[in-house]
């Protein structure tokens, strides 16, 4: 017996409620309503085709009520659920907008602890817009409705908006407003905006305040979603944190205490709050799986001169992992217990970061005096120390393993196999699980084939994924977590003929890559002043990319990290050796093709002359590319230099590991041009 499970929404001249009804291929339907409503339909006239029952908002009351009726258990029904579309879950938002006087709701893209990459009940952006991009958030108002993401979703974006009623709008592009600005103009003075304040970071939120009451409008904490997105369950899942040990951390968490707690002293903070998942985890060696593809886990920490208090849910600390707690003096305490907790620090000097959410400042600002600024650990994080950094270089070799007899694989089974998008990244992540501390994937694959090698974040469904043959090219970026770090690797590859079109883009796009691991720097120099040289040669022919050349990484951590970068706009965090980044331009061609060539790459000191000191990248992946997309004439002699001396070393690090058709194939991929 099949049921299909309905959710609707009714008016009497009492109040709006939903109704649950669902409908057996016996014809026969059942109806759920509020606690209350059910005499509203009738329940003394329920007949043998209309039974209704109170059932109250309680969805496995509905459950049990259900089963009895057909003698049937219900969870091993095979249940077809009706989900409310985007613009459903819109018009209830805005019916809940009016009944509390709200002009304007803001949803970003964030959780409690600020992450970029989101537990799924925390994912409110993509529930409510359909939009799935790890970036941009979306306002609704009384009559309209914008996202606002960049560059890398362009493509992307108005195809998951598609029927939703929420317009896209370009962020940094010309002719596009500014949020606030086009709240402002969307609502009357005196208006309201709303926001979840728990995810809403306390920079974002002083400068609303500060925008909107400069123009007679208001923001205020109200979370609306909690009325409409009803179904999820928060902090459900119980995957066991363990310890990271200093073996492959390089520093124990007492020592870094006393780093910390050093900047605190400087910064006469009495007080530390740390909660973003990756800082908590770096700080206390420990590591989680709470997110998808990141090694974090939920939780607060508070620091003083002399405590330490971890807020966790308590039940997922293994026995290594309270060991290594207790070692370090730390306090464990259930994670609910967390803003109870702030409640009770009265006149102190706290240090907390202005991304952490606002609800934090709130909870503190009566009794305590903020020192607002950067987390100190997060700048020691980004600066790997020697342990770290050759655990990088063991895992590039091990992963470029993996990555070699993937593309020999692909490239031979195209054309020949039933190949889809969404299997081929699967496949890919078989072969890094043969890899020694393999722990999962650093983020989902982005395997690009034609056209779609144009979405810059495209992810491919298991269902619907586009077939992969041997008649064009492909696009794919992907990475892993291990024990000992992160990798991130983008590669572009021929599986038929690439065009000249392709070939000369693709080659434009990897000078950009090979001049920036060329380059040679003086210390005090920021990610902005070297994003040039990475699009030097497709500027030349006025081309460009709409994304940044390159993020840090986390030494099994975040496969996003800060705080520094290589992009066009303003970080002023300089680049320090021992800070690990990704070097990736790129070229899209919108709804034609795709382009992106990615290695991580390690600051490191080069030398120190009458001028100074300078610094170049050492480059870690190991991993050859595939010369039957580029234009070789476009190669300067030092270009191709560098990438014979890339291929020799790429040789050097991976033969020994490859045997076979895929050894000789290798051989072939990494030959002198």
């Amino acid at each position: 017996m099949n049921f299909f499970l309905y959710n609707w929404k009714a008016t009497t001249q009492f109040s709006d409620f939903k109704i649950f009804f669902f409908i057996s291929n016996e014809k026969k339907i059942f109806f759920l309503a509020p606690m209350g409503t059910a005499s509203f339909f009738g329940a003394s006239e329920a007949s043998a085709k209309k039974d209704i029952v109170d059932s109250g908002t309680d969805f496995r009351k509905m459950q049990a009520l259900v089963a009895p009726y057909f003698s049937l258990n219900f969870v091993n029904l095979p249940i077809k659920i009706k989900n409310m579309t985007s613009r459903e879950k819109v018009a209830q938002l805005r019916t809940k907008m009016a009944e509390n006087n709200i002009d304007a709701f803001i949803v970003y893209s964030a959780d409690p602890h600020m992450s970029e990459y989101l537990p799924k009940e925390w994912q409110e952006r993509s529930w409510l817009s359909g939009f799935t991009g790890s970036a941009g958030f979306v306002v609704i108002t009384k009559e309209n409705a914008g996202l606002w993401t960049d560059g890398r979703y362009f493509v992307q974006a108005p195809i998951e908006l598609k029927d939703s009623g929420i317009d896209l709008f370009k962020d940094g592009m010309d002719g596009t407003p500014n949020y606030i600005d086009w709240i402002i103009s969307e609502i009357p003075e005196n208006g309201t905006v709303a926001v979840n304040a728990i995810a809403t970071s306390h920079a974002n939120w002083e400068l609303l305040k500060e925008k909107l009451e400069a123009n007679n409008r208001k923001v205020v904490d109200f979370p609306l979603l909690k009325d409409v997105w009803t179904d999820r369950n928060f902090n459900s899942v119980k995957n066991p944190i363990f310890a990271h040990p200093v073996e492959r951390a390089g520093k124990s968490v007492m020592d870094k205490f006393v780093d910390i707690r050093n900047k605190m002293e400087e910064m006469d903070a009495s007080v530390h709050i740390i909660s973003s998942l990756d800082d908590v985890a770096w700080t206390l060696n420990l590591r989680g799986s709470d997110v998808q593809s990141n090694p974090v886990f939920l939780a607060y920490l508070i620091l003083t001169k002399n405590d330490a208090k971890l807020f966790v849910d308590l039940e997922k600390l293994d026995i290594d992992s309270r060991k290594q707690m207790d070692d370090a003096w730390v306090k464990m305490m259930p994670y609910e217990m967390f803003y109870e907790e702030l409640k009770t620090i009265k006149n102190e000097k706290v240090l907390v970061s202005p991304n952490s959410n606002q609800s934090i400042f709130e909870a503190l600002k009566e009794n305590n005096t903020f020192i607002k600024a950067p987390v100190p650990g997060n700048l020691m994080k980004a600066i790997k120390n020697e342990t770290e950094l050759e655990g990088f270089r063991t895992v590039m070799q091990r992963d470029g393993v993996a990555m070699v007899k993937f593309l020999y694989w692909l490239t031979h089974t195209a054309g020949n196999e039933s190949l889809t998008e969404y299997s081929i990244g699967e496949k890919l992540r078989g072969f890094r699980a043969e890899g020694k501390n393999f722990v999962g994937e650093s983020f989902g694959s982005i395997v690009g084939y034609g056209e779609n090698g144009a979405i810059m974040h495209y992810s491919a469904k298991n269902e619907g994924s586009k077939e992969v043959t041997n008649a064009d090219t492909i696009l794919v970026d992907s990475g892993g977590q291990y024990l000992e770090g992160t990798t991130d690797i983008t590669r572009t590859f021929a599986l038929g003929t690439a065009s000249e079109e392709f070939k000369t883009d693709c080659t434009l796009a990897l000078k950009g890559l090979i001049q920036l691991s060329m380059v040679k720097f003086p210390k005090g120099t920021r990610g902005v002043q070297l994003d040039a040289f990475a699009r030097m040669a497709l500027w030349k022919e006025g081309k460009d990319y709409n994304h940044g050349t390159g993020h840090g990484v986390g030494s099994f951590m975040n496969v996003h990290e800060g705080p520094q970068n290589i992009r066009k706009d303003m970080n002023m965090q300089q680049l320090i050796p021992g800070m690990v980044l990704s070097n990736e331009p790129g070229f899209y061609y919108d709804y034609h093709y795709g382009i992106r060539h990615e290695n991580l790459i390690a600051v490191r000191e080069l030398e120190t002359t009458d001028y100074g000191t300078f610094y170049d990248f050492e480059t870690l992946t190991v991993c050859p590319f595939d010369r039957k997309v580029l234009n070789l004439d476009l190669l300067t002699q030092p270009e191709k230099d560098w990438l014979n001396n890339y291929h020799i070393w790429c040789k050097e690090k991976l033969e020994n590991d490859l045997e076979g058709e895929i050894k000789t194939w290798f051989l072939e991929q990494v030959k002198p041009l």
